[in-house]
């Protein structure tokens, strides 16, 4: 260090080796010279030494730093201290001034200072604040540009606090705090949202960040950097996944940037090296040269960049420019500044790539370009005027409406031009288009040559980003033929509305226009007419006002269809008349518009008409209905009369002969009256089978199984002349039905085959399941779904369609007298559309027959058939076995009680349902009850068991019926424990079926 010694006046009185050695001079040199003298002459013309001494006397030292002279004249930086000398008296007796070089200091704090001052430029030029909290009392020291980004006042520091607050909720879990800073787990990159502090405006922050550690590597501080990424979280979704590569700071700023290297030929740039560069250079520029001279990546790079950069480089001052490089195929928005010492000739670069903003800016301009060529090509004037009232733009069309070319009306105010224009119309409605209102208008604007035409203008306010109107389009378009055409069709529609008004007055179809809310609006004069009221009383009441009540419900419901928008077509109703009567109206409406349109025509007569000839054929059929019943009467008294004629007889000659002691032929005339009582069985029970009302037992029934179990009786009836063939379909549905009726069904349907065919022939037995659609069930009057068909062909002599309408008939046969009571089709007919299906016959005459029965599909299994009865003695009752008979034939009573009797059975009887019941009610034993389905006094067999179940849970019934109705029976669903035994019926196999029950239910 150099020392100097001083008198009080300041002049040198002794002069150390360190002195000499630091400035240069020797101390000789030195001796008497004043302090001042090691001064830059600046210092000395403003009294630095002096000011120094006059603070060291007062202060009792004075410090200062600044540049000293040597003896050679060139500078260093020293730090100087000046302290006053006083003797053991305290008198005041010079000074000691110590100076240190630190020339070495000061130039690396200039240095920093540069490098500070650039990076301080590059985040405000990228927006980019930096942070450091201090982890000790979480006080955070802030960069001015931190605190624009979050819109907090500029203060050098602040608690942490602050900033976090600003974080919305939703990202609270990944911005830092205190605790997740003292433990180290705080997240270092991280984007998150927060609301402004002076604005409240939603922004995206990005924040890079990390730990500073002291020595012993303990952490002290969290420092990093943020920037607002709002516009490119936005625009750029995809630049976020560039953001974790980031760990710099002119690694955060999205700009390119670098720092280049100029290197000179005199004045002339004729190169620069690539020293810095972020990550968003190689991005924007698509070459990754730090370090490189761009004459070795970029040879061919146009002059005017070394041109700019060097004039930056050399005067210092900053450019901004847009230029194209050829070399990378790019448009740049370039910003150029100098950094550092001047003669580092050091230029700092932020560009951004504007390829697509330019490339948008020249496509704008080709459509600029296009739609002028648009515009001059439509026969439209169009114009663009500014919100002073001056044209500026006008297409080629303007030659005809203003008799100017397009460049001399532009830049012409409005109310300048001269020619044919409508000035006072145009100018009126120009001030209501530039108050923001869009205006049409038609004016007379005449052609350059004087000929008239009607022009339609039409003035559009145009608005910029502000919302303000800065102008208006004009467009003028000749519409003087359109107007010629407009005048013609308004002729042709009132002479058309002429028409309709001449059709709606003398139509006899009552015409009217109705609201949805149920007025009549508008009626021709066919509705006075019709109805006798006039058009003011009809419209002065809602249309249901005059429809017949037992219409009303109807009527309401076709106008709320009318309301959803549906039309109604060929709805009828009646309305009542002035004179109290009624008319029937079919009405063809549909809505349109909010409005009913109805066309309705009076069908009064025409349901008149209907009615008689309803009756006509009601009475007609009443005719056919007696003539069959007297077709059906007659045969019944025929073979009952020669049935009965068997009985009575037989039974007269067993009286006579008893009477006479003949006993010999008694058992002949028993079997006499037994085989004709029989007869009269079975042919009630084909009367009953053809009225539908014979008894059945349906049981779910397999009818493959059926036609099997058959088919051997059926070979044997057919006879050795006809060949049987039997066709099973696999996995043929069940079906519920009486089995021993369809095998009845089967046998005649195959005996009237076999008599078909008197030489013989081929006789096919045949099932399948068969799936009705809607056209198919209609065609055979069923409903559409699953069938099963049983089918019977023959090869025989067919019908005739004469015969096929008459083959249901009842006595109805094509058989010799005496070979055929014509019950048998009937019969299967009845039986068939008493278990829900149908019978077909198709046949043709010489190509045989078939006839097909349908039955329903039966979603079930089928069961497996009833073993045989064995013949035997009938079965003995156990001691105390009761059974309750109810019918109301006495003579019906007492053969079964006699029978029951016989056989050891305890039997009450009763005459009706109500008694029935009482016997039922009472704690007597009762195994069975026996009842007839049809009772008299109101109550039936099938109501007083159910009734009789209540108080005796599990009764077992026997029905024993000859007419057995349906619903009495439960349409032949019968619940556990209940049978069915049809009359007549044999002792034996009555005293089976009650044995069975009783033992085994």
């Amino acid at each position: 260090m150099a020392i100097a010694v001083t008198d009080t006046a300041g002049r040198i009185t002794d002069w150390n080796a360190g002195a000499e050695r630091l400035t240069g001079w020797p101390a000789e040199a030195m001796q008497g010279q004043s302090l001042a003298r090691i001064f830059t002459e600046e210092d000395r013309r403003a009294g630095r030494a002096e000011t120094a001494m006059r603070t060291a006397l007062a202060e009792g030292r004075a410090e200062n730093e600044g540049w000293r002279l040597r003896a050679d004249g060139s500078r260093f930086w020293a730090n100087g201290e000046l302290r006053p000398l006083r003797d053991a008296s305290g008198a005041h007796r010079g000074f000691v001034k110590v100076v240190r070089d630190r020339s070495a200091e000061h130039r690396a704090s200039l240095a920093l200072g540069e490098a500070e001052a650039a990076l301080r430029r590059a985040q405000e030029a990228g927006g980019v604040g930096v942070f450091s909290v201090d982890l000790a009392d979480d006080m955070i020291q802030a960069t001015p540009e931190l605190c624009r980004l979050y819109g907090l006042p500029e203060r050098a520091r602040f608690p942490a606090a602050e900033i976090e607050a600003l974080v919305v909720p939703e990202d609270a879990g990944i911005r830092s705090g205190a605790a997740s800073r003292r433990t180290g787990t705080a997240v270092r990159d991280v984007e998150y949202r927060i609301r402004r502090a002076d604005t409240g405006e939603l922004r995206w922050i990005a924040r890079r960040a990390d730990f500073e550690q002291d020595a012993e590597g303990r952490r002290v501080r969290f420092v990093g950097v943020v920037r607002d990424v709002t516009e490119r979280r936005l625009a750029d979704e995809a630049l976020r996944r560039t953001q974790d590569r980031y760990r710099m700071l002119f690694e955060a700023i999205e700009v390119g940037f670098c720092i280049v290297e100029m290197r000179f030929e005199g004045t002339r740039a004729v190169d620069y090296r690539i020293v810095e560069a972020n990550p968003a250079f190689a991005r924007q520029t698509g070459a990754d040269v730090v370090g490189r001279w761009v004459s070795d990546f970029a040879p061919n790079l146009e002059r005017h960049w070394f041109d700019t950069y060097g004039r930056v480089a050399l005067t210092g001052e900053p450019a901004h420019f847009e230029n194209y490089a050829a070399v990378f195929g790019r448009w740049f928005d370039v910003r150029a500044l100098r950094v550092g010492e001047p003669e580092a000739r050091r230029v700092a670069i932020f560009f951004s790539d504007i390829t697509a903003r330019r490339t948008a800016e020249e496509r704008a301009l080709a459509n600029e370009r296009e739609l002028r060529l648009i515009a001059d090509a439509l026969p439209v004037f169009i114009a663009f005027v500014d919100a002073d009232g001056t044209c500026r733009f006008a297409n080629l069309a303007g030659r005809d409406w203003l008799a100017l070319a397009p460049e001399e009306a532009v830049g012409r105010a409005l109310s300048d031009l001269d020619g044919p224009v409508p000035r006072a119309e145009l100018l009126a409605q120009a001030a209501h288009a530039l108050a923001g209102e869009p205006a049409v208008f038609e004016a007379e604007w005449p052609r350059p040559g004087g000929t008239g035409r009607v022009a339609e203008i039409r003035l559009l306010p145009r608005r910029d980003a502000s919302g303000r109107v800065d102008g208006f389009h004009l467009f003028a378009q000749d519409v003087t033929a359109h107007k010629r055409i407009e005048a013609e069709l308004e002729r042709q529609v009132a002479a058309r509305t002429a028409e309709r008004d001449t059709v709606w007055r003398a139509s006899s179809d009552l015409l009217c226009v109705a609201s949805l809310d149920g007025y009549f609006l508008s009626l021709n004069p066919a509705w006075p007419a019709t109805l006798g009221w006039s058009e003011a009383e009809m419209k002065a009441r809602p249309f249901l006002a005059f429809v017949h009540p037992d219409d009303a419900a109807a009527t309401l419901k076709a106008a709320e269809g009318l309301a959803r928008g549906e039309a109604q077509l060929t709805f009828e109703n009646r309305y009542r008349h002035r004179d109290g009567s009624y008319r029937w109206l079919s009405w063809n409406a549909v809505p349109r518009e909010g409005l009913i349109y109805a066309s309705v025509r009076d069908i009064t007569a025409i349901k008149a008409q209907g009615e008689a000839l309803a009756q006509a054929e009601e009475a007609l059929r009443q005719a056919q209905k007696m003539e069959a019943v007297g077709q059906l009467t007659g045969g019944l008294a025929h073979d009952f009369n020669n049935l009965l004629t068997g009985i009575t007889g037989s039974l007269e000659l067993m009286s006579a002969r008893i009477a006479q002691g003949r006993y010999g032929d008694v058992d002949r005339y028993v079997a006499a009256a037994q085989g004709a009582a029989k007869r009269a069985a079975a042919l009630t029970h084909r009367l009953l089978a053809f009225s539908r009302r014979q008894t059945l037992d349906p049981k779910p029934t397999d009818v493959n199984r059926l036609v099997r179990g058959m088919e051997e009786l059926v070979r044997r009836t057919a006879g050795p002349g006809v060949a049987v063939e039997v066709v099973e379909a696999g996995g043929l549905w069940s079906v519920l039905v009486d089995p021993h009726q369809l095998e009845n069904a089967l046998l005649n349907l195959c005996i009237n085959a076999r008599d078909a065919m008197p030489d013989g022939g081929r006789l096919t037995v045949e099932t399948a399941n068969r799936w009705l659609d809607a056209a198919a069930a209609r065609e055979r009057d069923l409903e559409p779904g699953p069938y099963v068909s049983l089918c019977v062909s023959d090869s025989g002599t067919g019908m005739s369609p004469e015969v096929m309408a008459k083959a249901f008939d009842p006595f109805f046969t094509t058989k010799p007298m005496g070979q055929g009571t014509g019950l048998g089709l009937s019969m299967i007919y009845g039986f068939v559309r008493q278990s829900g299906g149908q019978v077909r016959i198709y046949s043709e005459l010489g190509q045989g027959t078939t006839l097909c029965l349908y039955l329903p599909r039966h979603r079930g299994a089928a069961e497996a058939p009833e073993a045989a009865p064995e013949a035997g003695a009938a079965p003995r009752a156990r001691v105390g076995e009761t059974v309750l008979i109810v019918d109301d034939e006495p003579t019906v009573r007492m053969l079964v009680t006699e029978v029951l009797e016989d056989l050891g059975y305890a039997a009450i009887e009763a005459a009706d349902g109500a008694s029935g019941l009482t016997v039922l009610h009472s704690d007597v034993r009762i195994d069975l009850l026996v009842t007839d389905v049809g009772l008299p006094g109101g109550m039936n067999g099938r109501q007083m068991a159910d009734a009789g179940r209540v108080s005796r849970p599990g009764l077992k019934v026997l029905f024993i019926t000859g007419y057995a109705e349906n619903a009495a029976l439960g349409g032949g669903r019968l619940e556990p424990g209940m049978h069915v035994l049809t009359k007549p019926f044999s002792v034996d196999v009555l005293a089976s079926r009650i044995r069975a029950m009783i033992t085994g239910g």
